[in-house]
Protein backbone atom coordinates (compact mmCIF):
# COMPACT_ATOMS: atom_id res chain seq x y z
CA UNK A 1 0.00 0.00 0.00
CA UNK A 2 2.87 2.38 0.68
CA UNK A 3 4.24 1.74 -2.82
CA UNK A 4 1.55 4.01 -4.23
CA UNK A 5 3.37 7.03 -2.92
CA UNK A 6 6.87 5.90 -3.80
CA UNK A 7 8.28 7.69 -6.81
CA UNK A 8 10.16 5.82 -9.47
CA UNK A 9 13.85 6.64 -9.36
CA UNK A 10 16.02 7.24 -12.41
CA UNK A 11 17.63 3.85 -11.89
CA UNK A 12 14.22 2.14 -11.83
CA UNK A 13 13.24 3.87 -15.07
CA UNK A 14 16.49 2.84 -16.75
CA UNK A 15 16.05 -0.77 -15.66
CA UNK A 16 12.50 -0.82 -16.97
CA UNK A 17 13.56 0.68 -20.32
CA UNK A 18 16.42 -1.82 -20.59
CA UNK A 19 14.15 -4.79 -20.03
CA UNK A 20 11.61 -3.46 -22.56
CA UNK A 21 14.29 -3.05 -25.21
CA UNK A 22 15.73 -6.51 -24.58
CA UNK A 23 12.26 -8.04 -24.81
CA UNK A 24 11.61 -6.21 -28.10
CA UNK A 25 14.98 -7.34 -29.40
CA UNK A 26 14.12 -10.95 -28.61
CA UNK A 27 10.65 -10.76 -30.14
CA UNK A 28 11.82 -9.10 -33.36
CA UNK A 29 14.87 -11.36 -33.79
CA UNK A 30 12.85 -14.03 -35.58
CA UNK A 31 11.57 -11.64 -38.27
CA UNK A 32 14.19 -8.92 -38.68
CA UNK A 33 17.82 -9.28 -37.62
CA UNK A 34 18.73 -5.63 -38.28
CA UNK A 35 15.92 -4.29 -36.13
CA UNK A 36 16.79 -6.77 -33.40
CA UNK A 37 20.41 -5.62 -33.45
CA UNK A 38 19.25 -2.00 -33.25
CA UNK A 39 17.14 -2.69 -30.15
CA UNK A 40 19.96 -4.69 -28.58
CA UNK A 41 22.44 -1.89 -29.22
CA UNK A 42 20.12 0.67 -27.57
CA UNK A 43 19.67 -1.69 -24.62
CA UNK A 44 23.43 -1.98 -24.23
CA UNK A 45 23.72 1.82 -24.13
CA UNK A 46 21.15 1.94 -21.36
CA UNK A 47 23.00 -0.82 -19.50
CA UNK A 48 26.13 1.34 -19.61
CA UNK A 49 24.10 4.22 -18.15
CA UNK A 50 22.86 1.94 -15.39
CA UNK A 51 26.39 0.86 -14.55
CA UNK A 52 27.72 4.40 -14.49
CA UNK A 53 24.76 5.54 -12.37
CA UNK A 54 25.43 2.77 -9.86
CA UNK A 55 29.14 3.61 -9.66
CA UNK A 56 28.39 7.29 -9.32
CA UNK A 57 26.04 6.80 -6.36
CA UNK A 58 27.74 3.78 -4.79
CA UNK A 59 29.60 5.95 -2.30
CA UNK A 60 26.45 7.54 -0.90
Amino acid sequence: MMNWFKRETKLDKLKKRYSELMRKSYEVAIKDKKKSDFFHEKAEEILDEIKSYRYQYADK
